[in-house]
């Protein structure tokens, strides 16, 4: 073993010719540079010799020393650091068993590469080699630290790259490796063995440049870095592999499994959506226009998978346990999948008893302590859930109207209600289709509900009336959605009343099934009543527009139009913007670890029969309803909060207010700390941006910057390319806009509405998801009429959903909603490359100073008694726009990225 070793070693070219036969316990370092690679012993600095001639034995201890030319070199140190995966049990410094431990033994374990800015006389790299090796662990901070030593000739130059060869028999994670003359590259990234991937991973300085701007010895490696990410578009993906492409969503069906979970293909012509990451699995039999599914995660590129270096309890893994391990057992236990909460004390039971269930092993206790107890008397443990804040706070917070309302603003959902500008509503779907378009609220039933405060045409003018309107979204999808068991569905509006106290007050749900070929139109007006059986119906109007608030908050507010229209985003920028590109480096913060969590969405969330398909009310048609809001409702250009306000009329521009905007509602929590959070990431985009880009020119000459805008817009959200609202990247203001607008998405947007969930729909008569019967007054029978009149409590129960689908979402809602330990939030941790820069770095602090203060305004807002819509008896305060927070469900904090 160690004779194929050593003659391993001696078969690479350029050989230094060696004083002495190699000696394993002799070789504590090795150095050598573009004129002279591999030395197995390292010689005096002052003495190297120059290769101008030399011969070699293929021999060990036969090589013959000759005279050469001697030139000055420095020594240059290394260390390298190490991240070990969560999964390995290593003991001494045996990383891959036998083969890895002998590469350690010979200091094999990484050969790097030094590349220097400038090129040689001919034209050519100057490069310097030196093999790693192994030198300790700390156990304090779990890290493996590998040193070498470089001879750098003094007419080097400047070093600006380093390339990295594995040598171990499995891939490494890499934090970052660290010269003793105060460089440092921030690797950050799995590089794999050499074995899998003989190409040799590069990684440039913390130093950023644009592309015009690169040095002369590092323009073919910036480019070849690039290309490595793009691939060819061809064959199937490895978990090895580092490749960015671009694919539509044909996985989400499985028709080889059964015909019955064969879903449409997302994105093109029949279905506009943005696009994913391709993985090349093969197509399926039965339908070949969808991809094949596999049991395991699906395939991201390598430096998106965290998995094996996260913290045990990051939300994807504990995400996963819930999917795969507490799911099934409620689904074990609960034998009648369709009996729904008899009481609303069994409901409490979940809170204050919890689920008896068989042991799980140890490591999902360890995952999901909140909800896997030990169960003190017996064998089994217990499923036992947090009672939610809203709920512990006021336990009958969810019946009311005012809550009702107040969370619209201050809610799960903050992004649907808009201003009433139209009278009368007005329905755009064919009405020889759908029926009548003009809505059945009319100026009566709202003068009556607002009698005594003013009439329709002065609240109109006023800006009294705003709404949810989910009418012509879901109205296609009601009669086929009602073909489904244990489900229903209508079109809604739901028109409220902004209150001389700053509150909302709602006034009228209406509710609407199409014709169908036995049936005409049906559709209701119900309104707050003075009587029992009214006060009852309007009850239930109330759960079934939560109902579909809740699908489209899940389906477009959080999943599309935060989770999957970033993937395209991120695709891009690995391809186009290299390691090097400064808005590579603002942006790669806002990235961290959305492939992974859409990937697992794609597994078991949104799939065919997954989560969402299976306890929300559109059920297999949930995702084309996500597809037709990307196609009807999501323009880049309305992504920004001031942008999006501005185009839900929930705000004007007005240049003398401090954001920029007016609010039509001063007290909207959401808005008001969302503004205040949009401001500072503008200033500090504004900051970063100029200093990198002192001339509008500079920024429509970056044809790195120029292709990742162009990509994103054709390929990546492709099905909307030919759309005039997309922004032009010609000036630092466009440049500003756009990444500004990244960076909120990706921060502040995904924030408002995830880490929210538990606390608001943890209690699921607050939120349900799905409404599983209809109104009692469509349509009723005798029998069905008189049994809601009898027990009105029962219908209610029997609409929310069933004891399956309830636990699953409350399982799902916990992780979602947790922060992991390891989260970086937002100005919580300044990048290597931002620290580099003075000029960065000092923005960088002065964004950090502007989230610290927002904090405290925050919560002075939430104590202030005249904010009523989030100041009061029993509510929670708002807190979801809070920068920082601690790890687990807390309802606060904003991550960088979209992590969970």
């Amino acid at each position: 073993m160690l004779n194929s070793q050593i003659n391993q070693t001696h078969s690479l070219s350029n050989l230094l010719p060696l004083h002495k036969p190699f000696m394993a316990g002799d070789a504590t370092t090795h150095s050598s540079s573009s004129a002279y690679t591999l030395a197995i012993l390292r010689q005096p600095t002052a003495t190297q010799k120059s290769n101008a001639t030399h011969t070699r034995s293929t021999s060990v201890g036969k090589i013959k020393a000759i005279s050469i030319p001697f030139l000055t070199k420095t020594t240059v140190k290394g260390v390298i650091t190490i991240q070990p995966t969560i999964s390995s049990a290593i003991a001494g410094v045996g990383i891959g068993g036998v083969a890895d431990g002998v590469s350690d033994l010979l200091g094999r374990s990484f050969l790097l590469e030094l590349v220097s800015n400038d090129l040689d006389s001919k034209g050519k790299q100057k490069t310097v080699k030196a093999y790693a090796r192994y030198e300790a662990l700390d156990f304090d901070i779990n890290i493996y630290t590998y040193k070498c030593d470089f001879d750098v000739p003094e007419d080097f130059g400047e070093i600006g790259a380093i390339l990295v060869e594995n040598e171990y028999s499995k891939k490494m994670f890499f934090k970052k490796i660290v010269l003793n003359n105060n460089i440092t590259f921030t690797c950050e990234s799995w590089v794999a063995s050499k074995d899998d991937n003989p190409e040799k991973r590069i990684f440039f300085t913390d130093k950023s440049y644009l592309p015009s701007e690169t040095p002369e010895g590092l323009k073919s490696l910036r480019e070849k870095d690039m290309e490595s990410l793009r691939g060819n578009g061809q064959g199937e993906r490895k978990s090895s592999d580092r490749i960015y492409d671009y694919d539509v969503y044909d996985d989400l069906g499985a028709p080889d499994l059964s015909l019955s979970l064969a879903r449409p293909v997302l994105g093109g012509n029949d279905h506009p959506y943005p696009r994913r990451c391709r993985t090349g699995r093969p197509m399926s039999t039965k339908d070949p226009l969808s991809e094949t599914r596999t049991l395991l995660p699906f395939y991201v590129p390598s430096d998106e998978d965290f998995s094996e270096i996260k913290e045990v309890n990051f939300g994807a893994r504990a995400l996963y346990s819930v999917l795969h391990a507490v799911v099934p057992t409620l689904d074990a236990i609960i034998t009648d999948k369709d009996k729904g909460f008899p009481l609303f004390r069994t409901i409490d039971m979940l809170y204050d008893q919890g689920v008896n269930v068989p042991p799980p092993d140890n490591g999902l206790k360890t995952v999901l302590p909140r909800l896997v107890k030990g169960a003190v008397d017996t064998a089994d443990a217990v499923i036992q859930f947090e009672t939610p804040e809203t709920i512990d706070r006021d336990t009958f917070s969810w019946f009311r109207d005012e809550e009702f309302c107040r969370q619209m603003l201050a809610g799960l959902n903050p992004y649907s209600i808009q201003l009433v500008t139209e009278w009368p509503l007005m329905s755009k779907l064919d009405p020889q289709v759908y029926g009548p378009q003009e809505s059945a609220i009319t100026k009566e039933i709202v003068e009556q509900e607002i009698k005594g405060f003013m009439t329709l045409e002065q609240a109109l003018a006023e800006k009294k009336l705003f709404m949810l309107d989910y009418n012509d979204l879901l109205l296609p999808y009601v009669n086929k959605t009602r073909e489904l068991n244990g489900t229903t569905l209508y079109g809604s509006r739901t028109l409220m009343f902004l209150t001389p106290t700053g509150t909302l007050r709602p006034l009228a749900i209406e509710l609407t099934r199409p014709p169908s070929d036995d049936k005409p139109q049906w559709k209701h007006v119900y309104t707050p009543a003075w009587d029992a059986t009214g006060a009852w119906l309007w009850k239930m109007a109330k759960a079934q527009v939560l109902s579909h608030d809740s699908a489209y908050h899940q389906l477009v507010s959080h999943w599309l139009r935060t989770h999957c229209v970033m993937e395209p985003y991120i695709i891009a920028t690995n391809r186009h913007l290299s390691q090097m590109h400064p808005i590579r480096r603002l942006l790669l913060p806002h990235f961290r670890y959305t492939m992974q969590i859409n990937a697992l969405a794609r597994l078991a969330l949104i799939n065919a029969g997954g989560i969402i398909e299976s306890t929300f009310s559109p059920g297999k048609y949930s995702m084309q309803i996500c597809s037709d809001a990307y196609d009807q409702l999501w323009r880049f250009d309305h992504e920004s909060l001031p942008a999006d306000l501005i185009s839900r009329g929930m705000a004007v521009e007005d240049t003398n207010s401090p954001h920029g905007v007016k609010l039509t509602i001063e007290d909207y929590p959401y808005a008001n700390d969302g503004l205040l959070l949009w401001d500072a990431i503008k200033q500090w985009a504004t900051s970063y941006v100029n200093h990198y880009y002192p001339k509008a020119n500079l920024v429509e000459s970056d044809v790195e910057l120029t292709q990742w805008w162009d990509e994103i817009r054709t390929v990546g959200h492709g099905d909307k390319k030919d759309e005039p609202w997309w922004p032009q990247l010609k000036t630092q203001e466009d440049l500003i806009g756009i990444v500004s607008t990244i960076m909120w998405v990706g921060s502040g947007h995904h924030s408002a509405v995830n880490f929210g969930q538990y606390d608001f729909a943890g209690y699921f008569p607050n939120r349900p998801t799905i409404a599983r019967t209809k109104m009692p007054n469509e349509d009723p029978t005798e029998e069905e009429w008189q049994s809601f009149i009898k027990r009105p409590e029962d219908a209610l129960l029997q609409c929310f959903p069933s004891q399956i689908q309830a636990t699953t979402v409350m399982s799902v809602l916990d992780v979602l909603s947790s922060h992991s330990p390891d989260e970086e939030y937002i100005g919580g941790y300044i990048e290597p490359a931002w620290a580099a820069e003075p000029a960065i770095k000092a923005a960088f602090e002065e964004f950090r100073g502007s989230l610290e203060k927002l904090e405290g305004i925050i919560d002075s807002r939430n104590v202030d008694p005249k904010l009523h819509n989030r100041s009061g008896a029993g509510l929670v305060p708002y807190q979801l726009l809070k920068p920082f927070s601690g790890p687990g469900v807390t309802g606060r904090g904003v991550p960088n990225s979209i992590s969970i």
